[in-house]
């Protein structure tokens, strides 16, 4: 970025954040879910799962949770975009010496920081819940850089929704089979308890090699090459969603 881009989208970032904290419920909002999927797993459903290893079920199922988290909040960012786009933002901006790009980007910062503030949260009641980790800072960055590579990547994807959809409803429901990923991986079973097709799938896609990386980071155990796999979707999903969304938006103003 240039620095008239990153002058620009500071400020329009500013702009964002600001909304969102004239309305916090956005973040209580999208942490609400994941903290009701841990409360049932854990103290309901989780007694009945047998995950193969000694470590509580919340220790468990807790990085499943954080994608859902994510997945949850991203939803927003297709619906803040929708809004500005049929509210006539775009075209306002476009009459100012302003970097295109960084109307974009001021709504993925936005949508960084709200996601990271939502993990934190649900951080924090798993605290409460039991969750323990003797993972070290060194393990912490790591988590916490594949969290912010993980929301990146389904962020820019939701700029693609918030540019393409007709209605506001259309603009978030993209969001939907991204939750539902998560219960279709190791987040909550172990693959290997899931019938042949099932496992295929769950084996082979994105989030269970996520979830096994930052499981093996919180449990102070070697990551393997799920970590190679997780970076690997993680960028890849990240670089085309970006190439996609930026194309839709040079359509969108044209």
């Amino acid at each position: 970025m240039s620095t008239h881009v990153i002058s620009d989208t500071r400020v329009l970032t500013g702009r964002s954040l600001r909304h969102i904290l004239r309305s916090p419920d956005t973040i209580i909002t999208t942490a609400v879910t994941p903290i009701a999927l841990m409360l049932l797993f854990v103290y309901v459903l989780g007694g009945a799962i047998n995950t193969g290893s000694d470590e509580s079920y919340i220790n468990y199922m807790l990085p499943g949770i954080l994608l859902i988290t994510i997945a949850s909040g991203i939803a927003y960012t297709a619906y803040r975009l929708f809004l500005d786009m049929q509210g006539g933002i775009f075209e306002r901006f476009q009459s100012m010496p302003i970097a295109r790009s960084s109307v974009l980007w001021a709504h993925v910062l936005t949508s960084l920081v709200a996601n990271l503030v939502s993990v934190a949260i649900v951080v924090g009641v798993a605290l409460l819940m039991g969750f323990r980790t003797g993972a070290s800072v060194g393990a912490w960055l790591a988590i916490a850089g594949i969290l912010v590579l993980f929301t990146l990547a389904l962020t820019w994807l939701a700029v693609i929704a918030g540019l393409s959809a007709k209605t506001v409803d259309g603009a978030s429901a993209f969001s939907y089979p991204l939750i539902f990923l998560p219960f279709i991986s190791s987040a909550f079973v172990p693959t290997a308890t899931m019938p042949g097709p099932v496992a295929w799938f769950a084996e082979n896609q994105p989030v269970t090699s996520i979830v096994n990386s930052i499981r093996a980071l919180f449990a102070q155990e070697p990551v393997g090459s799920d970590l190679w796999v997780a970076l690997a979707w993680c960028l890849g999903i990240l670089a085309l969603a970006y190439a996609f969304a930026m194309a839709a938006y040079r359509r969108k103003i044209a």
